[in-house]
């Protein structure tokens, strides 16, 4: 038993470590032993951007595969971006993502794994349009002979323009409308298209002239560099041009994919100019590299430049780095936070349809009772009316009857009533004696009479008072005004 006391002993003796601190440790340990690193393997599980801006993906090889992440911040600076089945070296740094005890490589930069990787990738990408018709030699159309107005896709800095207008000018000198764009570059598809798209869109007539024949052009360099013209969004865009188009892209042993589109491929700018108009005049020569050799060497400098640089900052600290694996926890729980929401919502459409329901019963009580009271409802209102309507009618007629009837409309048609000094009806003559006081009544009012010997007679008047003759008016006295 003494054995067993020293294990105890040892156990409880031991260091007691929180599951963050290891964490944390391992975490140091792998960054600080792993700083910077280039890895290289084939691309697995890429899905694109997530909501956040974030890259997720897989390294792999034949025996090991190792989590890769692509911060928002670091997107946007790839030269190359990743696509699935691709083999890329990653350059980056080695960390590690605590919650789920995983190790992986933050990507700061990738490019292809040699000139094969890409060489696949465009051999498919050929194949597909080969597929669609999009390199059909039918579609192609003949190049004008003459064109008045060339279109030229370039950048307006280097050499390749320049050759085009010099050449032009030997040739037949042309009015030429350059569009600028980058040709090398993550941008350099999307403008180069919008350029092809731009002239297209011109009026003919309008206040900027459209171009009878379009040439897109670049000098020569690495198939990296010239990637910007294997663009899905390039070679569209040179097909649904309506005005031919010529490809001078690279050097001739260079090969594009916007070269088979194009209704014509030349080898270089300059021959894309020889092309474009007729001869007029002898061929000068045309070969200008020294613009090349600059821009080659100033990138070999800024390269070397970049080099120093990034070799400098690799030992500073890196405020994003304090918040990187927030953000890598904030994207787990915006994911788990879905299917929270989900199912709070199905909770809340269930509560939701039992206060429909027990509002569906009383709805129905209420509709039993109004379908119960309508009919009595809809037969009084119209008996209502009726009984209206009719003693309406009755008392219409009762009034014109006691007008027909009444005494006042006799009066009105010339007769008149007699009564006594009592107010009395008379109905015969043989109640009369003479010098009895009477009232007439006629329509428009009442006249007092006396019954006479010779029948009713008007009561004796006071006859009128004679007039007083007026005096003869008075020549020598002056006139009275009022």
């Amino acid at each position: 038993m003494p054995h067993l006391s020293a294990m105890a002993d040892l156990l409880t003796n031991a260091t007691e470590y929180t599951v963050s601190e290891i964490a944390q440790a391992v975490k140091r340990t792998v960054e600080d032993n792993f700083g910077y690193v280039r890895v290289r393997g084939e691309i697995s599980g890429f899905r694109g951007q997530h909501s956040s801006g974030h890259a997720y993906f897989t390294l792999k090889d034949a025996d090991a595969a190792i989590d890769a992440v692509v911060w928002r911040t670091n997107w946007a600076k790839l030269t190359f971006k990743p696509e699935e089945g691709l083999e890329v070296i990653a350059t980056g740094r080695l960390t590690t993502f605590p919650r789920s005890s995983k190790y992986q490589i933050v990507i700061e930069q990738m490019e292809p794994a040699g000139a094969g990787a890409l060489m696949a990738l465009l051999e498919e990408r050929r194949k597909k349009f080969l597929a669609e018709g999009l390199f059909d030699k039918a579609r192609k159309r003949p190049l004008p002979y003459l064109p008045r107005v060339i279109g030229v896709v370039t950048s307006p800095t280097g050499a390749v323009i320049r050759d085009i207008l010099h050449r032009l000018d030997d040739r037949f000198p042309s009015h030429v409308i350059v569009w600028p764009v980058r040709v090398q570059g993550e941008t350099s598809a999307a403008e180069v298209a919008a350029a092809i798209a731009g002239f297209n869109a011109l009026t003919p007539g309008g206040p900027v002239a459209r171009p009878d024949l379009l040439i897109v052009a670049r000098g020569g360099g690495s198939i990296e560099d010239l990637w910007g013209f294997n663009e899905e969004v390039v070679v569209r865009a040179v097909v649904a041009s309506t005005i031919p188009i010529i490809s001078a892209v690279g050097h001739e042993t260079d090969t594009t994919l916007i070269d088979y589109a194009a209704d014509m491929r030349a080898p270089t700018p300059t021959a894309a100019a020889e092309a474009a108009v007729p001869v007029r005049a002898e061929l000068i020569a045309y070969v200008d590299d020294h613009g090349l050799r600059l821009r080659q060497a100033a990138r070999r400098v800024t390269a070397n430049y970049r080099d120093r640089l990034r070799a400098a900052g690799a030992g500073l600290p890196r405020p994003l780095d304090l918040v990187n694996v927030a953000r890598q926890r904030l994207d787990h729980a915006s994911s788990n936070l879905l299917a929270a929401l989900r199912h709070m919502s199905q909770a809340k459409a269930i509560q939701l349809a039992k206060i429909r329901l027990s509002r569906a019963a009383l709805d129905a009580g209420l509709n039993r009772a109004r379908l119960r009271l309508d009919p009595p409802a809809q037969r009084l209102d119209p008996a209502m009316r009726r009984g209206l309507e009719r003693r309406s009618e009755r008392l219409d007629g009762l009034g014109k009857l006691l007008l027909t009837l009444g005494y006042k409309s006799v009066l009105a048609r010339g007769f008149a009533i007699v009564k006594d000094h009592q107010g009395e009806l008379i109905r015969s003559s043989q109640f009369l004696r003479a010098g009895d006081a009477l009232s007439i009544e006629f329509a428009d009012g009442d006249v007092p009479a006396t019954v006479g010997y010779g029948g009713v007679v008007p009561p004796p008047t006071t006859p009128p008072k004679p007039r007083r003759p007026k005096p003869e008016p008075d020549d020598d006295k002056q006139p009275d005004l009022f």
